[in-house]
Order: structure tokens, then sequence, then C-alpha cells
């Protein structure tokens, strides 16, 4: 499709999404580039996202996600405001463990990371607050994963399972009998799936009707991972969470 057969909120959000982790701050001209808008379309309308506070320029000419736009994501009910409830619990679980702590949710194919506690000498990973990662490489993705409808389970499972070290699951087959395997133990363990020295081990959060709407994890080098202690820890969190967000697993006989 054309620039000019796009229309006007098609391009206005073209400009946003210009912008992500790789490219914090772009140039009128690396926005127009990624937008794939002409120049003069994206000066326009980058000059009234400015004007609004979506975007803010620095003193090198740069462009910027502006607060304004922050202001509006802490009202999500997925973000800010679960990151708010859970933090007490996740601080928690990094007393008691001193490794990576970390708070995702779903959208759509994706996990996305609304939260990440790090210690000095936890080990390294590829995460970040608002990182994305398939579903099926990650902890906490295996448990948002395996409480998704069977016919979600069935479209992932049939599509092309990424791979990132050679313990990747991408196998469709292994794949449904590890969700088999979170939905009959409540937690989610991932081996070297990103990272070839890491191990996570994740539990999913419930909302207040029993829905899970979120998933905690703890990231330890799998050289020396205790996995048996640290599924006690995580569900625990993720139990907190859960009672915290309204949820009564007394009256739903659902368990995290």
């Amino acid at each position: 499709m054309t620039a000019a057969a796009r229309s006007a909120p098609d391009r206005l959000l073209s400009v946003l999404a210009a912008f992500d982790h790789g490219h914090p701050a772009l140039s009128l001209s690396g926005i127009s580039r990624r937008a794939g808008l002409p120049l003069t379309t994206a000066h326009r309308l980058v000059g009234v996202l400015t004007a609004w506070g979506a975007l803010e320029r620095d003193a090198d000419g740069l462009y910027h996600v502006g607060l304004r736009l922050w202001e509006l994501a802490a009202l999500a009910p997925r973000g800010l405001a679960l990151r708010q409830i859970a933090l007490p619990y996740l601080e928690d679980l990094y007393e008691a463990t001193h490794e990576n702590v970390q708070l995702a949710v779903r959208d759509g194919s994706e996990v996305v990371y609304i939260e990440w506690l790090s210690g000095r000498s936890a080990v390294g990973v590829h995460i970040r607050v608002g990182a994305r990662w398939p579903l099926h490489a990650t902890g906490v993705g295996l448990a948002l994963l395996a409480h998704e409808t069977p016919g979600f389970q069935q479209d992932y499972c049939a599509g092309t399972l990424a791979a990132f070290t050679p313990y990747t699951i991408t196998d469709p087959g292994r794949l449904r009998r590890s969700l088999a395997e979170v939905r009959r133990t409540g937690a989610a363990v991932s081996s070297r799936q990103v990272t070839d020295d890491a191990l996570s081990v994740a539990a999913p959060v419930r909302g207040a009707a029993g829905q899970v709407v979120a998933a905690v994890s703890v990231v330890v080098p799998q050289a020396d991972a205790q996995v048996p202690a640290l599924v006690p820890a995580v569900r625990l969190a993720a139990r907190g969470i859960s009672r915290a967000l309204g949820w009564q697993p007394e009256r739903t006989g659902q368990p995290v």
C-alpha cells in the first residue's frame, strides 16, 4: 500500500511505530524512512505529535517518544497498574533468590516484559522492560501459552517456532507436551532457550475471575539451577500477586 493510500490514522501510527528499542532516537529523515512516508508528510505528522507531547525533540534535533505517551501507558491495566500491584511480591521473590525477577504479559504471539528486577551478580539476560520474545522461547511465555485456549495453542504450534539456541523448542509435539506439563505442575521451566547459560522458572498470575493475565519468573544460571527450590518460591509470588488482583482460589477451584 502506498503512503498516499494509507489512512490518516495509519500514517500517524506509523510515525510512532518507527520507534523501538533499537531506534529510541530518530531524525526526521529516519522517521520518514522507517515509517515509509514522504519527508513532507513525516514532517507534518511529527509536528502534530510533538505539539501534543507524544514526541519530544532534543538539542541535537533527534526525536524521542514523549512523556505524554508514558502518561497514557500508565493507565493500561496490564502495564503500570499491574506492575504496581505486583512489585512488592516481585521484590520478595528477588530477596529470596537475588536473581533476575520478571513480570510479563501476552501480546498476540509474543510476551512483553513490564517489570524486571536484577542483581549485580545475576546471570545476564537479553531482557528489559518493554522487550518482546516469542511465547515458546521463555518461561513466562510458556506459562502464558499453557493457559490459552486450545485453538490459540493449536494455531501457535502450527506456526514458525523460531530458534535462538540449539535448545529452543522448535518441535510442535514437544511444545504441546511442555504446555501440558506446565498445566500439570503449575510452573514452567525454560532451560537455555534464549541464551545457553540461563534457566527460568515461571508461574501464571490470575485475575479476579481466575483467568491468567500475566506470568512471573526468576532467571538463574543454568549450571547451578536449583529448580525444586525455585518452583515453590515463584508459585508463591504468583499466588500473592493473583490474590492482590482479587483472585480467590477457594471460589474458582483453580490452582496457581
